[in-house]
């Protein structure tokens, strides 16, 4: 799941940065309204955490500009003011979830899984396919009830398959999935992770698509 952080203070920046990819994001972040209408414009996030109070504006314009494009990524969005009337505002503005600071990452993590929930339309908190079972807020795997040790990116490639059943995930679209900004990535990573997967949960679970990507197999 690829987060857009959104927030002008360093030192909270940095630690929802770190905070969420401990927690299996994979995160970037800007401090600014500018540099979060690019980042949107660029790029697909599967959530954005928004600070309203930015520096060179409100974190409600960049909302606004984002619903405006007709574009529903989930937002949680991050302030200081916190009244009823600050929540009722923020909603009725577009957002889908509001949290007031100071907050607790844990937290923070479990709403934004909530939301990748809600998205997809799943009402429980584990994704199943066949024999597999994963589970998001433990980063665990299952396979016919006995745990499966993934890496962290092994785990993303699968989680991102899993998430959208029967969707063909192009290798640049599972990069983007994998690797924030400022992180190489190398030629051959997700071939070599999709092989992994098939090694640790079976041949036919991930199907080559060819000339276009992967998906999750039908027959597994």
């Amino acid at each position: 799941m690829r987060v857009l952080i959104v927030e002008d203070d360093d030192i909270l920046r940095d630690g929802l940065k770190v905070g969420l990819a401990l927690a299996g994001f994979t995160t970037d972040a800007v401090a600014t309204r500018e540099s979060a209408d690019a980042a949107l414009a660029a790029g697909k996030f599967d959530a954005v955490v928004l600070d309203l109070m930015l520096p060179d504006g409100s974190g409600a314009d960049v909302l606004k500009k984002l619903r405006d494009a007709r574009n529903d990524t989930p937002v949680l969005l991050l302030t200081a003011r916190d009244t009823v009337a600050d929540r009722v505002s923020g909603l009725d503005m577009g957002a889908d979830d509001y949290l007031g600071k100071p907050f607790d990452l844990d937290e923070v993590a479990a709403r934004l899984r909530a939301l990748a929930r809600r998205s997809a339309g799943r009402s429980t908190a584990f994704i199943e396919w066949s024999t597999i079972r994963l589970d998001p807020a433990r980063q665990s795997v299952e396979k016919a009830g006995a745990p499966v040790r993934l890496s962290r990116r092994e785990y993303s490639i699968l989680h991102a398959l899993m998430s959208q059943p029967g969707a063909i995930f192009s290798k640049a679209m599972l990069e983007d999935k994998l690797y924030g900004w400022q992180e190489e990535v190398e030629s051959n990573a997700v071939e070599v992770h999709i092989h992994h997967l098939r090694s640790k949960l079976g041949s036919s679970l991930i199907e080559t698509v060819r000339g276009i990507g992967y998906r999750l197999g039908s027959n597994i």
